[in-house]
């Protein structure tokens, strides 16, 4: 009952069908992943994609969550014997959670309040007394409750008032009014501490020092910006609606005329206000915006992550990594076209040492030696000079044996962002990898095989690291590390994976697998050597029926005996695609190779009771390319020679660049001068763009245009517009 109940709700709110979220329900329930489900239960869940899968599971979440409060405020107000069959049902009824608190609060235990301790002095008849506002003198009526701890009649309306004004704070009604009055016309203002304000730590949220504006209207970015001041105790935050219509709205309800009890219950309404309502929705709505900045912000760099994941690969070439320095010199990996170290040593070429000509002959050799096929170098310290000197010794510009040059390989070259390598080359994962290495060594291989294969090398990492974020570090890591881990987990299964060549850590973002399952395979790969078949996982320890049927259309086994062990298609839907052959005469591989044969398949006859048009008409395209990467084609790049340093930028320069990172308010490009310029998102286009990236995208090469230069803060800005 429970599971329809929860079917209902979350396709109303996702304005889904019921049955097709049941359904989904029900997969989740029995394990399966959202890759799976997404890519092989179409006919199950009407065809729903990932976004919309991740949607029911995290909805799902949070209605198991609000069960589980309202069992426990049923449970706490039948133990006070208060309950009633009317809040009963109220109770479970209901399913926001906000309401929920709300109808529970009267009941909630709490600490000793002021008016529980007028209560305790029997001061609440007075306080209905108050309330109904039909005594003429209330300081008469006062009198009777003149005992114990209460001395006097100002005592006496003192404690009546307290009662009031908790019971006021405490009213459904109340609460929810002041929500209006907050969601209509609240103001988040900012201001800075004064004793911090000429501080160099405060300078850099200059902004906010005095900075007031709809909380309704306030960015994300900007919201998390004021509180990360407010968490380094340099501004001071507060939200807030017109009090005194907010306060005279609320004594509408309860004041009934200018009677002297009537202002006795204002002035209740007034400190209750103040004292407790005011505060307890503050911070409701502090806490709710804080929410929604972060799902913003969780939500872009996600979105960037995804893009990054899934940036052009090179492929299986023999690459050299450069991570490249000045005095430290550059150190420089050759690797194999499967990722392994062959040879590693640092070259000088840059100042102080200036060992340009020795480096340059080191340089050819390694290319000569390891028949390097591209170079990777980093784009952090001395990125822009090592390009500029590769790129010369592969030109020639140095004066080197003529015949030792004309038989060394001419390399593409590209530059990567090293964003992460040095939390990677000091991570476990690293040690494990290079036990023998040094850190300088593991973040140039880290450089190297991202050119290979972005996905297989960035998955190392803890995403907070890879620098694309937007105030990672002051959003809900527990949210921030489930959006994330579903992220690279779609990003993974979406491109597939090599089961002979994927390491440990990427196998585990595998559906149906995890670090376990990824270990044993691995090992059991060292132990019976590569995968011949799909069908061997089987024989993997702790690799069960359940755990085979998640992960095995996501991974590939290329030059397998079945050339289905190398696609997309699922091994439950081999015997279709062997029947589809035997119809047409000929073995699986010849009908991948045959377009005629396959287009003359009519998957009309092949639809059964669990297989429909949406699975067959996926295992068509897959016939089509068996095992096709997603991922777009690497294209090189090259900076204008004439730009260096940000004092060679004039405005109304034309150059090219590459986007770095992409927020809500723009995009940071790199245009090779050790600053990033900021793309405004007015600056993006001639016409009003509802974010980003409606224009751009992570890495891609662009031209841009310089409209504005601050040397004194390092501040490039940028525009597309008119190029």
């Amino acid at each position: 009952m429970e599971k329809n109940i929860f079917a209902q709700l979350i396709a109303s709110t996702l304005n889904l069908q019921e049955r097709a979220v049941a359904a989904t329900l029900a997969l989740l329930e029995e394990g399966c992943t959202i890759p799976f489900i997404s890519r092989y239960r179409k006919e199950r869940t009407g065809g729903l994609d990932e976004v919309q899968i991740a949607a029911i599971s995290d909805r799902y979440e949070k209605l198991q969550e609000i069960q589980k409060r309202k069992d426990t405020v049923v449970k706490t107000i039948t133990d006070l014997d208060k309950m009633t069959a009317e809040l009963e049902k109220r109770i479970r009824d209901c399913w926001n959670a906000t309401e929920l608190e709300d109808i529970y609060l009267p009941y909630k235990p709490k600490r000793r309040t002021r008016a529980q301790v007028a209560r305790e002095q029997g001061l609440e008849p007075l306080a209905q007394i108050l309330l109904l506002q039909r005594e003429r003198d209330p300081e008469r009526a006062a009198e009777r409750f003149i005992k114990g701890d209460v001395k006097d009649t100002d005592s006496a309306l003192k404690g009546a008032q307290d009662i009031i004004a908790e019971t006021v704070s405490e009213d459904e009604r109340s609460r929810q009014q002041l929500r209006n009055a907050f969601s209509r016309q609240a103001f988040i203002t900012s201001k800075v501490v004064k004793a911090k304000a000429d501080t160099d730590e405060a300078a850099k949220y200059s902004d906010y020092f005095d900075w007031e504006e709809p909380l309704k209207r306030c960015s994300s970015h900007r919201l998390l910006a004021m509180r990360r001041g407010e968490n380094e105790g340099i501004l001071r935050i507060s939200i807030s609606p017109d009090d005194e219509e907010a306060v005279e709205r609320l004594k509408r309800h309860y004041v009934y005329g200018n009677t002297l009890c009537g202002r006795l219950v204002a002035e209740a309404i007034d400190d209750g206000y103040k004292r407790l309502l005011k505060p307890a929705i503050e911070t409701e709505f502090s806490t709710l915006s804080k929410e929604k900045a972060d799902d913003e912000a969780i939500r872009v760099f996600a979105e960037n992550l995804r893009q990054l994941l899934l940036g052009a690969p090179l492929g299986q070439k023999r690459v050299m990594g450069v991570d490249p320095g000045f005095r430290t010199g550059c150190k420089v990996v050759c690797l194999d076209a499967q990722g392994n170290l062959l040879h590693h040593e640092a070259i000088f070429p840059h100042p102080p040492i200036n060992k340009r000509t020795e480096s340059a002959v080191a340089v050819l050799k390694m290319i000569q030696k390891y028949q390097i096929e591209a170079i990777s170098i980093g784009n952090g310290t001395a990125s822009r000079e090592t390009n500029d000197f590769i790129k010369d010794v592969l030109a020639g510009r140095y004066n080197i044996d003529a015949k030792n040059n004309a038989e060394t390989p001419t390399p593409q070259v590209f530059t990567v962002s090293e964003d992460g390598a040095s939390v990677y080359s000091a991570s476990k994962i690293a040690r494990d990898e290079f036990p023998n290495e040094d850190v300088t060594v593991r973040g140039a291989v880290s450089i190297g095989r991202r050119l290979m294969d972005p996905l297989a090398e960035l998955v190392k990492i803890d995403p907070k690291s890879i620098g694309v974020g937007q105030y990672q570090h002051d959003v809900d890591q527990t949210k921030l590390k489930h959006s994330l881990d579903q992220t690279v987990e779609s990003c993974v299964n979406l491109v597939g994976v090599n089961l002979n060549t994927a390491s440990q850590h990427l196998l585990m973002y595998v559906s149906g697998l995890g670090p376990t399952l990824a270990k044993n395979i691995v090992d059991f790969r060292k132990d019976n050597g590569a995968f011949t078949s799909r069908a061997q996982l089987k024989k993997v320890p702790r690799l069960g029926p359940s755990a085979y049927q998640q992960c095995a259309g996501f991974l590939r086994i290329p030059g397998a005996k079945n050339p289905l062990d190398n696609s997309a298609v699922h091994p439950e839907s081999y015997a279709i695609v062997e029947q589809m052959a035997k119809d047409q005469g000929c073995s699986v591989t010849d009908l991948i190779n045959n377009k005629e044969k396959r287009e003359a398949i009519d998957i009309r006859r092949y639809v059964t009771t669990e297989v429909g048009i949406p699975t067959l008409t996926d295992i068509m395209k897959e016939l089509e390319k068996p095992g096709r990467d997603p991922r777009e084609q690497l294209e090189e790049f090259e900076f204008d020679k004439n730009v260096n340093t940000i004092d060679d930028l004039v405005e109304g320069m034309i150059l090219p660049g590459i986007v770095t990172n992409i927020t809500n308010f723009g995009a940071f490009v790199d245009i090779g001068v050790h600053q990033d310029g900021l793309i405004h998102i007015s600056q993006m286009a001639n016409r009003r763009i509802a974010h980003p990236t409606d224009v751009v995208k992570l890495h891609q090469h662009l031209k841009v245009r310089v409209i504005e230069v601050d040397r004194r803060r390092k501040r490039i800005s940028l525009s597309l517009k008119g190029i």
